[in-house]
């Protein structure tokens, strides 16, 4: 199933909000960071682990 990125960026950031609480800064971070790990040179390290 092919879903966008910044689709599922949306839907695990809503859900972490919802269900954790977690402090706002906190969700904008790991999001922000998990979007620029996805286009660095890292990206098909982190697609093996995940796959």
């Amino acid at each position: 199933m092919q879903v966008p990125l910044w689709f599922a960026l949306l839907v695990v950031g809503y859900l972490g909000i919802k269900l954790v609480r977690p402090p706002t800064w906190l969700i904008a971070v790991l999001l922000l960071g998990g979007y620029l790990l996805a286009d660095s040179v890292l990206a098909p390290a982190i697609n093996s682990l995940i796959k």
